[in-house]
């Protein structure tokens, strides 16, 4: 099992509810493939670097998971496909 880092940035102009149900929404799909997650941080409201979706404020995520090594495709496949989902990625994280 590998350590994984998935970030997503979630629209700023839903309810506090829908960015719930999307993080949610995330970890069902890293469970859904086998992996566990361990932790998730909440970074909070952002300014983003360039207008993405006309939209300049996004809330950043960061779940953190154990999973064998084609679990993070499969998870960005379903996230890519989610609403309100602005940007995501998945990323090896160091055994430190």
């Amino acid at each position: 099992m590998n350590k994984y880092e998935l970030a997503l940035v979630v629209n700023a102009k839903i309810e506090d509810d829908a960015r719930t149900a999307v993080v949610e929404k995330a970890k069902e799909y890293v469970a859904r493939y086998g992996g566990a997650v361990s932790d998730v941080e909440e970074a909070g409201k952002k300014k983003l670097a360039y207008e993405i979706q006309k939209m300049s404020e996004g809330y950043y995520y960061f779940i953190h998971f154990d999973a064998e090594g084609n679990v993070p495709s499969q998870v960005e496949s379903e996230i890519r496909i989610m609403d309100n989902v602005l940007r995501f990625l998945c990323v090896r994280a160091d055994e430190a």
